[in-house]
């Protein structure tokens, strides 16, 4: 049977997913809220003749009965925004104050539908199941471990699962991969230092919680420096500090929170250790008590080599070899798609956006962050070769 033209089915509905995008972009809604951007969702899926199904509080699963029997593929996108000052300046900026899509989901969406579109029209020669994971809160305390819990790998049980991150960092046109560690692992923490206050000018009869404190930061990234293989990764960020109330009294009391990023568990797990280890020794030390609360988050993102190998080939018919990236470094950023991972096999790829010819190429979380619209019916006709062919049995 003669596969689909699948760049051509995404081309025709290209108009279609843009305005999708720009309807999600206009109306962000930050994790836990995205009640308008589900009911959209649903109402489009429901159009196509997929079964939806809500799921995680506000997340939507969708899906995809094949006209033959096979397997079950999911395929994910994210749906939270971010809360950010849009200051792109396009006809279609965001309307709610203090909102933005400026991570990308707004894309990841309206992309998600496209394939969705796509391959509901070829949906007789499938052989399997499709599932559309429309996740909620990525940002936030994240929406994949819900959407496991409540059984969105089961009935079908999903073999194996794909997504993607659009990317300023990959020109319009090109499709990224990388086999193994792709994302780094997260753990947030919190840690109180008490001290014992007392005046200014009598130092000696106090515990300084904020010389503490200052000895405490300077010493976790001691570890980094020192204790660190320079060929491993791992990043530890103290993004607050707070502590004391007036200017001539020793602080008895300060709170610093902040974020572990490793890549692999034996790293995660010496550096979350290497955290506690250093604040007690010095807290200790100097006679203070401390109160360590690490938390575990992310897992990072790990992906398969077979279905690295069966996306990047999928990419590579689809696009042309040379518009597929090899991504030599993982990256330190985080994504809650390596939750799937941790049950089934798969590959999240990286779909380039950057054009500076249409759009400033800046980071992402950014207020200025925009992407070249060109890249969108690329990624829909991506997900759904990918999807066509690991159930027309390209796989290992």
């Amino acid at each position: 049977m003669t596969q689909p033209d699948f760049m051509k089915e995404a081309s025709l509905i290209k108009d279609e997913i843009i305005d999708l995008r720009r309807r999600i972009h206009q109306h962000p809604e930050i994790g836990r809220t995205e009640v308008e951007t589900q009911k959209l969702v649903e109402g489009y899926l429901q159009k196509l003749g997929i079964k939806t199904k809500r799921i995680a509080g506000t997340g939507v699963l969708g899906l995809l009965e094949g006209g033959l029997p096979g397997s079950t593929v999911g395929l994910r996108a994210d749906m939270d925004a971010l809360r950010i000052q849009e200051k792109t300046g396009v006809s279609y900026a965001s309307k709610y104050p203090g909102i933005m899509h400026a991570c990308g989901h707004d894309a990841h969406t309206a992309t998600l539908l496209g394939a969705a579109k796509i391959l509901a029209a070829f949906r007789k020669e499938l052989p399997g199941n499709v599932k559309f994971f429309f996740q909620p809160d990525e940002e936030g305390d994240g929406g994949a471990a819900p959407m496991v819990a409540d059984g969105g790998l089961e009935n079908p049980k999903v073999d194996a699962m794909f997504g993607a991150h659009v990317t300023p960092d990959i020109p319009v046109g090109y499709i990224g991969t990388r086999s193994g560690k792709s994302y780094a692992a997260s753990n947030p923490f919190d840690i109180t230092i008490r001290g014992f206050g007392s005046h200014g000018a009598r130092p000696h009869k106090g515990i300084d919680a904020i010389a503490i404190a200052c000895q405490v930061v300077g010493a976790l990234q001691l570890y980094i420096s020192r204790e660190t293989d320079p060929l491993d990764s791992a990043v530890i960020t103290v993004g607050t500090f707070h502590g004391g109330f007036q200017r001539n009294v020793i602080c008895d009391e300060v709170t610093i929170t902040g974020i572990i990023r490793t890549l692999g568990p034996e790293k995660r797990k010496n550096t979350v250790e290497a955290v506690r280890r250093i604040t007690e020794g010095i807290v200790q030390a100097f006679g203070a008590k401390a109160d360590i609360v690490i938390h575990e988050s992310y897992p990072g993102v790990v992906n398969d080599p077979a279905m690295t190998k069966l996306a990047s080939d999928s990419i590579a018919e689809l696009l042309g070899a040379d518009k597929l990236v090899a991504v030599e470094n993982p990256s330190m950023g985080t994504e809650d798609f390596g939750i799937f991972l941790e049950h089934v096999p798969g590959c999240f790829y990286q779909a380039g956006v950057a054009n500076p010819a249409k759009t400033p190429t800046v980071s992402l979380h950014n207020s200025q962050f925009n992407i070249d619209e060109d890249a969108l019916p690329i990624l829909s006709a991506v997900h759904a070769k990918v999807a066509y062919d690991y159930l027309r049995g390209a796989k290992p």
